[in-house]
């Protein structure tokens, strides 16, 4: 693909085949093109105008084609394609050329050799819903601070629990956007102090903080009164779970955010790429923001039958049930 070239237009499809041109003559064994030997000046012509041709390029980008090269498809060779204008970076695209001169194929080639669950990792993290084998992992990237994400708390995953019972298992993981909520990150470190003495403290505590986010930071707004509110009900939480008070008391005072530096980090980076919350990872399949309940059905569905499961019957679609807003430990 030829990708970030303006006036470039992709240059269409998953494979793209095109013609070279009819000839009269034939082609013989000895006109076959190889690997390391120039091309004709009218072959590497006809290629360059069917590519103009096809991504709309405008005449002042300057086309060069590479000699050709071994490619890893029987009856083609590999050329490179280079696309320059004065002033911008050097562009360069890939394609097959086959040895006979006439046909021009350009692949998109991804490794399905994966299974895409093993891009998104839920080791170390507290869980609800069904047992570690449950055929659906839903991991979320959720930031305590984003109302969408306690829309998503609240609302879509008590339904998706509803209806799948032990069949999904739902992981958090943390991406607090610190440039727009300024008490998220605090959030997620009060909430992993939790969750390494008591996992339904963490869940009561993410619970609590998501349905009561507008309050954390009080009448003034502030920052400080956030996190100041944030630990006692991270500390009250942990008193009504009977943990160990000590370990979580320093825990929270001592706020190391290493961890959740390194959810942040990971999920950034290829081949997750996130950038905002909240976003699912469905048995590694990526959803973005808030979507349908219906629409999650459908994903989940195809991920049970991928399993060799059997989703639940069909229901009519309805509104999500509301989890109810209560107070950690009630």
């Amino acid at each position: 693909m030829l990708i970030g070239v303006r006036p470039l237009r992709c240059l269409a499809l998953v494979v793209l085949l095109a013609a070279l041109g009819c000839h009269a003559q034939t082609t013989t064994a000895s006109q076959l093109i190889q690997p390391g030997v120039k091309l004709s000046p009218d072959l590497a012509r006809r290629i360059e105008v069917m590519i103009r041709t096809h991504a709309q390029i405008t005449p002042d980008y300057i086309v060069s084609v590479s000699d050709p090269a071994k490619s890893e498809y029987p009856g083609y060779v590999a050329v490179t394609v280079s696309f320059a204008v004065e002033g911008k970076p050097l562009k360069q695209a890939p394609f097959l050329l086959s040895t006979d001169g006439k046909t021009l194929a350009q692949f998109n080639k991804f490794d399905i050799s994966q299974d895409p669950m093993a891009n998104v990792s839920a080791a170390g993290r507290p869980a609800r819903g069904g047992p570690a084998g449950a055929p659906v992992l839903i991991v979320g990237f959720d930031d305590l601070e984003c109302p969408y994400c306690a829309m998503m708390n609240a609302e879509i995953f008590p339904a998706l629990l509803n209806r799948y019972k032990d069949q999904v298992r739902i992981v958090y993981r943390d991406f607090p956007l610190d440039e727009i909520h300024p008490w998220a990150r605090h959030a997620a470190v009060d909430a992993n102090c939790l969750a390494a003495l008591s996992t339904p403290g963490y869940w009561n505590f993410v619970d609590y903080v998501h349905a009561h986010a507008s309050d954390i930071a009080g009448a003034e707004k502030s920052v400080d009164k956030a996190t100041q509110n944030l630990d006692k009900i991270a500390l009250d939480e942990g008193l009504r779970q009977k943990v160990k008070q000590s370990d979580l008391t320093a825990c929270v005072q001592k706020q190391d955010s290493a961890g959740v530096s390194q959810s942040v980090l990971q999920a950034e980076a290829d081949p997750l790429r996130i950038d905002s919350a909240p976003i699912l990872f469905i048995n590694g399949e990526k959803v973005d923001g808030v979507v349908p309940i219906e629409t999650l059905y459908r994903i989940i569905d195809r991920a049970l039958v991928a399993a060799g499961q059997t989703p639940p019957p069909a229901a009519p679609p309805t509104q999500p049930a509301s989890a109810p807003a209560a107070k950690p430990g009630s």
